[in-house]
């Protein structure tokens, strides 16, 4: 099936390291992501302040967790915080394909050709780009396009493959890590700057 365009949906909040947590042990409990939805509400389990909050994280969260595999949320309740952050960023990677595009094309590629950071100006020329095969993205606003920005370096931070200064960092994937990407699909090694898809 061919895209029509990105989902562009990723404007708040992070990488959701502490919620995806909880609603992934709570999944593997409950095997029903429709049942994990009504007792997070219920018991507002996420703490949010309004039920509009609750239901809106919820909703990301559970959106990114179903992407992964039975295999892949086990391993995410049961990782080191390292390969933690580095599971959700696979989840993001799938449920955002601009993302999965960004990390494989911009920052996996200036890695690899020896290039130590990605500034910002890369975002733009990178959605400039994908808006010549999207038009849907000539309809974001500038506001909303920094906003995008913010949110993707925030997340690339909060996995830690990039620092403050927005340099480059490898991937400390563990072998067990490397090896359930490649068993899965091998291309989403793409997503880390020094992994080789097999």
């Amino acid at each position: 099936m061919t895209r029509t365009g990105y989902s562009m949906s990723f404007t708040t909040g992070g990488l959701f390291r502490r919620e995806s947590l909880l609603l992934a042990e709570l999944y593997l409990t409950l095997k029903d992501w429709a049942a994990v939805r009504d007792a997070v509400v219920a018991e507002n389990l996420l703490q949010a302040r309004t039920r509009r909050t609750l239901t809106r994280v919820c909703s990301e969260v559970v959106s990114r967790l179903k992407l992964l595999r039975p295999q892949e949320l086990e391993f995410l309740v049961s990782a080191g915080f390292r390969d933690q952050g580095y599971v959700l960023w696979l989840a993001v990677c799938r449920r955002y394909p601009f993302i999965g595009e960004f990390a494989a094309e911009v920052v996996r590629e200036r890695f690899l050709t020896l290039k130590a950071d990605v500034p910002a100006g890369e975002f733009d020329a990178f959605f400039n780009r994908k808006a010549e095969q999207y038009e849907t993205l000539d309809e974001i606003t500038p506001t909303t396009r920094e906003k995008l920005r913010q949110v993707l370096f925030k997340m690339l931070r909060e996995v830690d493959l990039l620092t403050a200064g927005n340099e480059i960092r490898a991937a400390g994937l563990s072998p067990a890590l490397v090896t359930l990407i490649r068993r899965g699909n091998p291309g989403d090694a793409l997503f880390f700057p020094d992994l080789n898809a097999m």
